[in-house]
């Protein structure tokens, strides 16, 4: 599944669109950025509530093929920037990250 296709299935909100072609390989839930950094997979679609630059950077270190906010939380404007700079798909949703996972899931297949 590409992002692009992830954002259609769910209604996402595009805040930024990086490479919409990227294959999401798996799921990852977690706001704790130095876990993230170390267990999340590349090729995952990232589901936090921290929109701040931080996150972008743990993004970008840790592969990821997009970030989720979940629960429509807040992204800071240097944030968006440093997205749009580094490529950095950011999206949004009011659901949970539960909801989210459990959606992303299904939709890889995954058991």
């Amino acid at each position: 599944m590409t992002v692009s296709e992830l954002v259609a299935e769910l209604g996402l909100e595009v805040i930024v669109m990086g490479d919409k072609d990227r294959e999401i390989t798996g799921g990852y839930s977690c706001d704790l950025l130095s876990w993230v950094i170390g267990r999340a997979n590349p090729g995952d679609a990232w589901i936090t509530v921290i929109g701040n630059i931080n996150t972008i950077a743990v993004s970008i270190l840790a592969d990821t093929s997009c970030i989720i906010l979940a629960e429509n939380s807040a992204i800071d404007p240097q944030a968006t920037k440093r997205a749009e700079t580094e490529g950095v798909t950011v999206l949004r949703s009011s659901k949970n990250a539960f909801q989210l996972s459990f959606e992303i899931g299904r939709l890889l297949k995954v058991d």
